[in-house]
């Protein structure tokens, strides 16, 4: 059975750490699907611009559960994860996928959200560093290294990371792909 992935993001993710991830899980033979909080799609920001837009899936309010999702994707960018602390149905959707233990793969500034649905407490984690005082706050033990896995939270620090982070999430889902074919930033 194919696996599937929710991607959870809004306008101002980070471009290559919500494209790269995502090539990455469906050269795995993974589904994804971008649920954002209005219809129509989001706009990337690609390092000092706006980047590309992607289409939107689905809402967060048409998302009732977690169930038919085997794991969820969070890409960070500075805007897009602390656009998306604020809404209670998008950290909702993060606890319910901890809830249900299911994977949950955060990248950059995305930990944030972690922080928010408040998983984090005594979980080894790692960030983009300006966040990293805010996940200590939040009772986590933050590491700086390329992944950090503790239980079903997978983290990483920033785009560099792209290959490590998308192949320890397939790895987690039981899928492969070739560490050559991995799209990085």
């Amino acid at each position: 059975m194919t696996k599937r992935v929710m991607i959870l993001a809004t306008d101002g993710f980070e471009q290559s750490e919500l494209m790269k991830p995502k090539a990455n899980l469906e050269k795995a033979g993974i589904e994804t699907e971008v649920v954002s909080l209005e219809e129509g799609s989001i706009r990337g920001w690609d390092q000092k611009d706006w980047g590309e837009s992607v289409a939107v899936d689905k809402t967060v309010d048409a998302i009732e559960n977690c169930d038919g999702y085997d794991a969820l994707l969070l890409p960070g960018g500075q805007m897009n994860p602390d656009i998306l602390r604020m809404n209670e149905r998008a950290v909702a959707i993060v606890r319910e996928f901890a809830l249900a233990d299911k994977p949950i793969a955060a990248i950059c500034h995305a930990p944030w959200l972690l922080a928010e649905a408040g998983l984090i407490d005594g979980k080894t984690v790692t960030s983009w560093p300006s966040i990293r005082t805010d996940l200590k706050n939040a009772g986590a033990n933050v590491v700086d290294q390329e992944v950090a896995t503790d239980g079903k939270f997978i983290t990483s620090r920033n785009p560099d990371d792209i290959p490590a982070f998308s192949k320890a999430l397939i790895d987690m889902l039981g899928e492969t792909v070739a560490d050559d074919e991995l799209e990085a930033a």
